[in-house]
């Protein structure tokens, strides 16, 4: 038995995930229905489900938004890291260089 490639990762629009999100909740077709219909993964869609309803209020957790802001805010973060740990390194090397 041969192993299965995995799949290339596929991005999707908003609009394309909306859609999907709309027919889950019609009910009249379950997740993993819709996700086999139009060949996507049952976890993709069920994640797509539960951040629709945290974007809604329907469900607690941080929504769209707050993610998108608290990733940039880690990646601002990270680089101010940076810009300090390199104003460390050269305060060392001048204090060296002026004894």
């Amino acid at each position: 038995m041969g192993k299965k490639k995995p799949r290339p990762r596929r991005s999707f629009t908003p609009e394309f995930k909306a859609e999907i999100v709309g027919l889950c909740r019609q009910g009249d077709r379950s997740v993993g229905q819709v996700a086999k219909d139009f060949d996507l993964t049952e976890t993709a869609v069920r994640a797509w489900v539960n951040q629709a309803q945290t974007d809604a209020g329907e469900r607690d957790g941080l929504t769209s938004d707050e993610r998108e802001e608290l990733a940039r805010l880690r990646r601002e973060n990270r680089r101010l890291r940076e810009d300090v740990d390199i104003l460390r390194r050269a305060t060392a090397f001048f204090a060296k260089e002026t004894r």
